[in-house]
This record gives C-alpha cells, structure tokens and sequence, in this order.
C-alpha cells in the first residue's frame, strides 16, 4: 500500500510499525536548506534562544536552539561511537549556528533512514554547495565511505546574477550512497549530441537501417588462431577480433564495411570495418554531470507553484537508475510530491512524508491530475473525524488550518504572522463557462468559539476583496443568528451554470468530512493542474 504520512520525518522513521528495518529499497530526499543567505550570516553563532529547527512548506529554515542543542546530546547518548566523535568534531568546528543545527537534525535523521534501507538499497541526498561538503562527510559517517558512489552535478540553471565576486551558482549536488556493496545498479542512456552525430555517424548505406559509424576489426592482443585472410582483405598484424564463422555470420547480415576504390574495386590496402548503426545504441552513457534535465520554469505545464519543485524527470532518472518495478520508494521530505508521482508512473510502491497539511493536500491533488482515481493510497495523521481535529487545533492552529483548506479545497492566502491574513485564511477560484474569467472566493477558518459578528465580519471580506463569495469553516456548530446573517447575504448568480448560489455559506469540520462540501460551481481551478499521465507498470504488489 502506497502512504502518505503527515508528522515530522524522524517521528514517522522511529515508528517501526511504519517503518520496519530494512524495508526501502530507494531513498531520495531534498532536506530544505536556505542558502540565500550569506555565509557569514550561517555561520553566525547562535545567541540566546533562537527559534527551534522548523521545516514548513515554504520557509525553509533550520536554527539553532533548544531542540538542536537537545538532538546533540541525544546523538551523543544513543548513536554509534564513530557517528558521536563526527557530529561532535563538526559542532566544535562550525561553531553552534544554523550550519551546525542543519547538520545535527540531518545526522539523526540519516540514521533511522540507514536503519529502513535494505541491504541492496541506496539513498540520494540533494543539496547545494552550502553544505554538501558537510553532508558527505555526514553520509560517510552513516553509510559508510565505501559505499560511496557518486557526487552527482545538476546544473539547475543556465545563468544566476551572483558573479560579482565568484563564478555563479548554477548547480545544485547529489549525494548518491549504496547501502553495501551488494546493492545493483542500472546505468542510464540519453540522446547522443546532434554534434557528435553528425561528426561520427557519417555512413548510410540507404538500406533503411540508417547511420553508422565504423569499428575497428582488429584484434588489440596477437591472436595466432585469428590470422587469416577474408575475402582477400589481409590479416590485421595481430589477428582478426572475430573467428571465421563470426565473420560470416557478419557478412552476411551487411555488418561489415569493404573500402573500395573510386572505380567500385575491392581496396585491399585499407582495414575492413564494423558497421555500428545508431539505431541498435541505447544512446549516450548518463555520467555524474546532469546538464540535459532542465530547471522548471513558471511558464511550464508540469510547474505547480512549489518553490522547491524538481523536474519529473530528475527522480524518474534516479528512480530507474537504482529500483526495480515494484520496490518501496521513500522521500522523507517530499514537498510537492515530485518523487511519490514519479515513483507511481514507473509501478514503484512508495511512502511520502511531510510536516504541512499543505503539502499533503497538493499531493492529493497532483496524484489525481496524473492518475485520476485508479491510484490507491492511504494517508496517515490526518484528522479522520472530530475529535481528532480537535486534538489537531490545539496541537497547531496553523496546521488546522491549512487541513481545514485541503478540505474545501483552497489554498492558504498568506502566511503565519499574527494579523497578515486580514481575514482571509484561504481562497478558491471557479471558472464561469459563459464568461471564462477565474472568480474568488474567500476562506475563513475558525478553530474556536463562534457567533454571528463572524458572518457580518466575512462579508465585509468578500466586498474588501471584490470575491463573489465568501466560505466559513468551524470547528463548532454555528449559532442560529450565524445562520441568519449568511442567509440575509443573498446569492450569486452564475451566468455560467444559470443558477444561484448563496454568497456566504457557512460548514462545519463534521459536514467537510463527511464530504457535505460548500456550494459553489464545479469548475474548480484553485490549484495548478499536473498534467495527466500514463503508469509505466500498473500493476503493484503488496507493500512490506
């Protein structure tokens, strides 16, 4: 069973009833990092009590405080010895700053993935040079040096305005570790260089097998056995590679190139040639230097707003390269949903984990775009009925809030600074057929007590915020004067579906989970499309 799990990585990887050992076949993770920032600011020693590490959708930070300071001594308390002398030899060198707290969150985190990958498995850890020089020696620690494979370049874009006083950053690092020398690997082809084409497949013999190149016939080593004449072409000094049937069997299928003279006589002073036809190459052998997988771009169909969203076809690569149909993919990290969707495409099992109900709610989302319904999937740590959003509304307002959108669906319209929404949690668009114009509606989210000055409040958003109409969520079940007031609002006429709608409406966290949604019309364009695509390997075993 494919899982989607909301929680922090290191909670859902220390949960053995989730994650037993030794059940992962590939592990691909992006940590997020903020490398915008100088480095004399990271380096930067921490002062007083800084915010604890954090990762949210789109604030990529990591600080050190309490909760770094406390991973420390538990590594310390509970890791390997060899583990214990780096991280402590790191902090001692860095200094305590978000270098330090990056590295020290990473460290656990990387032990429990060691402990979920299998012995033929093998991890990827994406980074940029910010601290992927830490981070090799992080993961040499953990998996061992040798089991190193490749320091993987990506050049993620073409050109970067940071040149003032270095060559600019156009390339991000993949660390990429087996977990024992046991563990397989399938080498990847891509197009040959129109160039090298052109410049080394230069023969057409018209016959509809297209370009060749030619290949040297010649043993490298003297072959006694090999020394004879063929078809009187001499013998190589050394002997022939090939054996007198081999060199039939090649005649006969057209695969060997005879010089000729301009008159079209046999040139016996000229070496025979193997024919090499383009068309029976897998392509062009993939090295440790990605430069055909381009960044995505705003203009992109396959984009979807992410700020950290990799291109489909970077994990398809990785994917390939080092799973079989079939295996258990883990992205621990997995934002958008980038590795989960390429993982399906491909018939791989897979587990995704994020901290935001927001990147949760867009992987639902791009998973039905790409795949529709037919992809099974659970998702674990959501709230499956009201006393559970209860418990998620006191553990983490904000959390809340963002699952209380995924429900409607809408997007969260700001961030998590106190008063910055201006009473606008969330919005949602729909298209009016007739006119073809996106209209907005606004999202307001209520974790607590409610009355009816909340609806008299929405509406003056909706007016505020020129929207067509304005949606309530409570945790609670509306007052009868709530009611009133969103009736005494009055409807919305679509042009398009020729029909009213009420224009404030009001639903309870009871009602969205028993799919009892707002009324609005169907055409729904609140969040970027993925765009439909086709599983290479329907077919999916048991999971674990």
């Amino acid at each position: 069973m494919n899982r989607l799990y909301f929680g922090d990585n290191l909670d859902i990887l220390r949960n053995r009833d989730y994650m037993p050992d030794e059940s992962v076949d590939l592990i691909y993770l992006d940590p997020p990092f903020n490398s915008n920032h100088s480095y004399n600011v990271l380096f930067r020693e921490a002062n007083g009590t800084a915010a604890d590490a954090q990762i949210e959708a789109f604030d990529d930070t990591w600080h050190w405080g309490q909760t770094a300071e406390q991973t420390l001594h538990e590594i310390a308390a509970t890791a390997a010895p060899h583990i214990v002398e780096m991280i402590q030899a790191m902090v001692g060198f860095i200094g305590r700053n978000d270098v330090s707290a990056y590295l020290v969150m990473m460290t656990i985190r990387l032990i429990e993935l060691h402990r979920v990958l299998k012995p033929t498995g093998s991890i990827y850890l994406h980074c940029d040079p910010t601290a992927s020089h830490y981070l090799k020696v992080v993961m040499d620690t953990v998996f061992g040096k040798e089991n190193f494979r490749n320091e993987i370049v990506w050049k993620r874009a073409s050109a970067h305005s940071d040149a003032a006083s270095k060559f600019p950053d156009v390339a991000d690092t993949i660390l990429f570790f087996a977990r024992s020398a046991a563990t397989p690997f399938s080498p990847q082809y891509g197009s040959y260089d129109p160039d090298y084409v052109a410049k080394f497949y230069r023969h057409d013999d018209g016959d509809g097998r297209g370009p060749y190149r030619l290949g040297d016939m010649a043993s490298p080593n003297p072959r006694p056995n090999m020394m004879y004449e063929w078809k009187g072409y001499p013998c190589p000094a050394k002997g022939w590679r090939y054996q007198r049937t081999t060199m039939a069997q090649l005649d006969a299928e057209g695969r060997i190139f005879y010089p000729k003279r301009p008159d079209g006589s046999p040139d016996y002073s000229k070496r025979l040639a193997l024919k090499r036809y383009l068309l029976e190459r897998k392509g062009s052998i993939i090295t440790n230097v990605w430069t055909d997988i381009n960044p995505l771009h705003s203009a992109d169909n396959e984009r979807l707003g992410y700020p950290t969203q990799k291109p489909l076809a970077l994990l398809e690569r990785i994917i390939q390269a080092s799973s079989n149909p079939g295996d258990v993919v883990l992205d621990p990290f997995c934002g958008c949903g980038t590795t989960v969707c390429a993982a399906q495409k491909l018939g791989r099992q897979w587990i995704g984990i994020d901290i935001t109900h927001l990147a949760i709610a867009i992987m639902r989302q791009r998973l039905a775009d790409m795949f529709g319904d037919g992809v099974q999937y659970e998702v674990i740590g959501e709230p499956v009925d009201v006393q559970s959003a209860h418990a998620l509304a006191r553990q983490d307002r904000f959390q809340f809030e963002w699952w209380a959108l995924s429900r409607v669906p809408a997007r969260p319209a700001g961030g998590k600074k106190k008063g910055a929404d201006q009473g606008v949690d969330g919005v949602t668009f729909f298209v009016d057929e007739l006119q073809g114009k996106a209209k907005k509606v606004v999202v307001q989210v209520k974790s607590g007590g409610v009355q009816a000055n909340m609806i008299r409040d929405l509406c003056h958003v909706v007016e505020r915020e020129k929207a067509v109409m304005g949606f309530l969520v409570t945790l609670f079940e509306p007052t009868k004067p709530m009611l009133t007031e969103a009736l005494a609002a009055g409807y919305y006429h679509s042009p398009g579906w020729n029909r009213d709608y009420p224009k404030v409406q009001i639903r309870t966290v009871e009602e969205l989970l028993s799919d009892k949604g707002f009324d609005m019309p169907p055409s729904n364009v609140t969040y970027e499309r993925a765009e439909r695509v086709k599983e290479q390997a329907a077919k999916q075993g048991k999971m674990l």
